[in-house]
C-alpha cells in the first residue's frame, strides 16, 4: 500500500515535471516561436537559414514539451490512482494525447528546418512547403490545446471530488479547462480576439497554482490516500 509520504514524493516529481514542461512551452512556443515562424513564407526562410542555432534550439525545446508533457501525465495518474482511478486514467490518457499532438508539431518543425538548410534558391515549391509545414505547427498546438483544455478538467475534479488539495485549485483548473476548450472552438470559428485570450487565464493561474501545489505541499492525507 502506498503511504502518504511516497504519495509526497510523487506529488513533488509531478510538480518538477510539470514545472519543466511550463518552462520549456513558455519558452519554446512563447519566446522563440515568433523568433522564426512569421506569416510571410519567405521571411521563415529566412530566419531558419541564418538563425540556425536558434532554429535548432526552438527544435529541443519541442522535444522537451513532448517528454516532459508525458511524464507529467504518467505522475499524475500515478498520483492519483489511489484517490479516483477512472479520473487519474483520464488525465493521464488526455495528457498524452495533448503530447502526440506536440509530436506532430516536433515532426513539421524539424522537416521545415531540413528543408531550409537544404534550400539554395527561394523558390514557389519551397516557399509553398514551408507554408505547409508551418501551418501544421500551428494547427497541431492550436487542436493539441482542446486536449490541454480536456486533461485540466478531471485534474480539477479529483481535487474537488477529494480533500487531497485545496477546492478553490480544482474549481479553477476546471473553469480553466472549459476556459481553453472555448477559446478553440472560437478561434478555429474565426472569433479570435482579445476574448479569446481572456478565456485561459484560468487555465494558466490554475497551472501554476497546481505546480505551486505539488512543489511546496505535495499531496494532503485522504481516507483513499
Amino acid at each position: 500500500m502506498t503511504t502518504h509520504s511516497q504519495l509526497k514524493k510523487t506529488a513533488r516529481l509531478t510538480g518538477i515535471w510539470y514545472l519543466l514542461m511550463a518552462i520549456s512551452g513558455l519558452l519554446g512556443f512563447m519566446v522563440f516561436h515568433p523568433q522564426l515562424f512569421v506569416d510571410d513564407p519567405q521571411q521563415t526562410l529566412t530566419n531558419l537559414q541564418e538563425q540556425e542555432s536558434l532554429a535548432r534550439v526552438r527544435l529541443v525545446l519541442e522535444f522537451i514539451i513532448i517528454i516532459s508533457q508525458a511524464l507529467t501525465a504518467v505522475w499524475f495518474y500515478r498520483l492519483f490512482k489511489g484517490i479516483n482511478e477512472w479520473g487519474a486514467w483520464t488525465l493521464g490518457i488526455w495528457g498524452m494525447v495533448n503530447s502526440v499532438a506536440i509530436m506532430i508539431s516536433a515532426i513539421a518543425m524539424g522537416t521545415a528546418l531540413e528543408v531550409a538548410w537544404r534550400t539554395t534558391d527561394a523558390t514557389d515549391g519551397v516557399l509553398a512547403s514551408i507554408t505547409t509545414l508551418s501551418s501544421l505547427v500551428t494547427n497541431a498546438w492550436g487542436i493539441g490545446s482542446l486536449f490541454f483544455g480536456l486533461w485540466l478538467i478531471p485534474m480539477g475534479y479529483i481535487v474537488t471530488s477529494s480533500t487531497c488539495m485545496l477546492l478553490w485549485l480544482g474549481r479553477t483548473l476546471i473553469i480553466g479547462g472549459a476556459g481553453y476548450l472555448l477559446s478553440t472552438f472560437l478561434q478555429y470559428l474565426g472569433m479570435d480576439g482579445t476574448a479569446t485570450e481572456l478565456l485561459v487565464i484560468p487555465a494558466t493561474i490554475g497551472e501554476f497554482w497546481m505546480i505551486g501545489y505539488l512543489l511546496i505541499f505535495g499531496i494532503r492525507q485522504t481516507s483513499n490516500a
